[in-house]
């Protein structure tokens, strides 16, 4: 995109406009003409300094991309968002040209919908400040500032007062697909409704009853909307997301979307017993790993699956697998008989943990995608309902995840599998459970899944900033107040569940692989990030390269005598501030930096030996800086990585994959990976290329070394053990 092309054509419709409403006979006089002419104005003063910021960042960003063919890091999602608003303004610029001589023209509509942009050039503008300031304080070229005081901390401070209503009120999802912005601002108006008529003792269900009464004035007042919903992700509780992302569990919603996905033959939910088992070691497969089952927080307790089949295939009518069914799922079979004919078992499995901000959702909520996705594959899909937070904080959900994925091994037999190969596939939080699940089989030294694949993971649950991060701002389904709150309710940390947890979260309940998660952590947590600068410096920075970005990055401005405190902004500027300010902190508990919490954290040695992993981010995704980090953190070890980056989508496509072509698409190339991992004997191939996607296959050619003295070691860094 040329980009002194749309300056040029932002400066011209700009000043034709103001010159129209500000002056000669034909000028529209009211109150509506005068501020069209003021946005006018403002949008150029924002453009000019705008203009060289966006040219420096164009110079500079390919050097933060994962590889020369993958175009994706969060200074690039920054210059795109901001050209997209500026391309939104010149097209309502023209049409306001094209027609305020009409007798139809609708002037304050006009003035409000400029205002609105407006406001959201002046934030982006904002946010490009921040983003050279990480580039000036970030060591060598890494995407996150990693510590949680100073620039991490100034940030979460900016976010909190920041005004944000901009962004969910006219600007709502600007900068994605058309296609998917009506679905947004349908969430939006849920949600604010949702908001006003929320009780903590209400059903979900009733609560979004009242709320059909009440979302008639958000459709219609934009403005309205747009603070209600800052107001909402600024001060409501862990306990009402929960609520709300929970509405589509609710039999009603969930009967309506399963008249309209893929029709399966076997659609079963599952309970099973925490009884420990037995499986064999890869490296010595005469030796037994003994799987003990969940204990963390809640004690023993039946863990809960859904398995999802497009077929009827042999064991899936067993009456062992009919003994663990719950009540609740549709019938074994559709429209078949006893004699049923049954399909032979698929040599193919996929394990799937769901996504929910690892505190709402069930695999119910992702049924439409799984029956799909069985049925394109011919083969069984295992997802887990694993324990949710704040009641069940980390550790619960990984251990179930990784009882669930080798209970599944153990009984492949029940579940119209033959044990052959085996895929892991989670989305957000899901993604995270993907890899910390085969991490801890690579530590307990079992069978290893033959491939991940992970759809815009959460690889990093801490609070450090990051460019990609300060889309967070503007994004309406991953507000980083919101994302705070649901991290916070992993780590344990919400104040509202303490008493209660701390009465069933004795010693006594947790067993010992759950307890040695936490040992040592403080000190391990430094050794990480160490780990991490240091890789990061061997990988060197060219002297030319290092000047460039110096040119472009800027230090944080000095403080006069008077000031009340330290700025982040010039003093020409400010950005516009809400009314009320977020309710957020800085929570520097080393649990967030545990690698089983944030994978991205992990030492080299607990990253070498994981299975083939195939990250699918977004590009415009306030995550995307994980998946890129986490891609190049597994290309320098030597890891099989692959990365494919989607253009214009929301976090969260899958869930939203029946609602336009692009999500279908994206959904589609998700899919792609998991029958890659399938398919694929060796690493993985040299991808196809793909309507608006970007990827990669930096494939390494595995680990070097013997692989079970690979297990072996890792098992004992985990366990506190010599490594010799």
């Amino acid at each position: 995109m040329d980009s002194k092309a749309v300056f040029s054509a932002l400066y011209e419709m700009c000043e034709e406009n103001a010159m129209f409403f500000s002056g000669g006979p034909e000028r529209p006089t009211g109150d509506a003409a005068q501020r069209l002419v003021d946005t006018m104005v403002t949008i150029q003063e924002h453009a000019r300094s705008l203009e060289p910021v966006l040219a420096g960042f164009s110079s500079i960003y390919h050097h933060f991309d994962f590889d020369p063919h993958v175009h994706a890091n969060g200074y690039r999602s920054l210059v795109k968002v901001v050209r997209c608003c500026l391309l939104h303004i010149i097209q309502k610029g023209r049409y306001i040209a094209s027609n305020r001589r009409s007798i139809f023209f609708r002037m304050a509509h006009s003035a409000g919908e400029m205002e609105a942009y407006c406001s959201a050039l002046c934030q982006l503008r904002a946010l490009l400040y921040l983003a050279q300031r990480l580039l000036h304080d970030n060591s060598h070229g890494n995407l996150f500032f990693q510590e949680e005081s100073g620039l991490s901390e100034s940030f979460l401070q900016e976010y909190a007062s920041m005004h944000k209503a901009c962004f969910y009120g006219r600007c709502v999802g600007f900068q994605f697909t058309p296609a998917i912005r009506p679905s947004l601002q349908s969430i939006t108006i849920g949600l604010v409704a949702f908001g006003e008529n929320y009780k903590k003792h209400q059903s979900g269900i009733g609560v979004a009853a009242g709320s059909l009464f009440t979302s008639g004035k958000y459709a219609l007042d934009p403005e309205l909307r747009g603070q209600e919903y800052e107001r909402i992700t600024q001060n409501l509780d862990i306990h009402f997301w929960k609520t709300f992302w929970n509405i589509t569990e609710t039999e009603v919603l969930a009967g309506l979307v399963s008249m309209t996905s893929v029709q399966v033959k076997v659609n079963r939910a599952l309970s099973v017993s925490p009884e420990p088992f037995d499986l064999p070691m890869v490296s010595d497969p005469t030796r037994m790993v003994t799987i003990c089952p969940p204990a963390a927080h809640i004690g023993p307790a039946q863990i809960q699956m859904r398995l999802i089949s497009s077929e009827l295939r042999e064991g899936q009518d067993s009456e062992k697998l009919l003994a663990l069914c719950r009540s609740e799922g549709g019938p074994i079979s559709l429209s078949l008989g006893l004699k049923a004919k049954k399909c032979p078992p698929s040599p193919w499995l996929v394990v799937h943990y769901h996504g929910g901000g690892f505190v709402a959702q069930t695999s119910r909520s992702h049924e439409p995608y799984l029956k799909s996705w069985s049925q394109d594959l011919g083969a069984p899909l295992l997802s887990v309902d694993y324990s949710l937070a704040p009641e069940a904080p980390f550790p619960r959900a990984l251990e179930e995840c990784f009882y669930v994925y080798c209970w599944a091994i153990k009984n492949h037999n029940l579940l119209g599998w033959t044990g052959e190969r085996v895929c892991l596939a989670g989305d957000s939080a899901g993604g995270n459970l993907c890899i910390t699940v085969s991490m801890r089989a690579v530590a307990h030294g079992v069978r290893l899944p033959d491939g991940i694949m992970a759809a815009y993971p959460a690889i990093l649950l801490t609070m450090y900033a990051s460019p990609s991060r300060l889309l967070s701002l503007m994004d309406p389904l991953l507000p980083l107040s919101v994302l705070s709150r649901c991290l916070s309710a992993y780590a344990g940390m919400d104040t509202q569940v303490e008493k209660q947890v701390e009465k069933v979260s004795t010693l006594g309940l947790v067993r010992r692989d759950t307890a040695l998660l936490f040992k040592d952590l403080k000190q391990g947590a430094s050794n990480w990030i160490h780990s991490i600068l240091e890789s990061t410096r061997a990988s060197a920075v060219d002297p030319t390269v290092r000047d460039t970005i110096s040119s472009v990055a800027i230090p944080p401005p000095s403080s006069e005598q008077n000031s009340e405190g330290p700025r982040e902004f010039p003093a020409s500027f400010e950005p516009l501030r809400s009314e009320q300010c977020a309710e957020m902190k800085m929570d520097s508990s080393p649990i967030f930096r545990n690698p089983y919490m944030s994978p991205l954290l992990a030492p080299d040695q607990m990253l070498r030996g994981l299975p083939p992993v195939h990250i699918v981010a977004c590009a415009l995704d306030p995550m995307l800086d994980d998946s890129v980090m986490f891609a190049k953190r597994l290309r320098n070890v030597e890891q099989p990585v692959t990365l494919c980056v989607v253009d214009d989508l929301p976090h969260g496509f899958l869930s939203l994959s029946q609602l336009s072509k692009e999500t279908r698409e994206a959904s589609n190339v998700c899919l792609e990976r998991i029958r890659e991992i399938f398919t694929s004997k060796d690493p993985p191939l040299e991808m196809r290329e793909h309507r608006k996607l970007e990827r990669t296959n930096h494939g390494a050619s595995g680990v070097k070394g013997d692989p079970a003295m690979l297990f072996e070691r890792s098992s004992k860094e985990e366990h506190g053990q010599a490594v010799v």
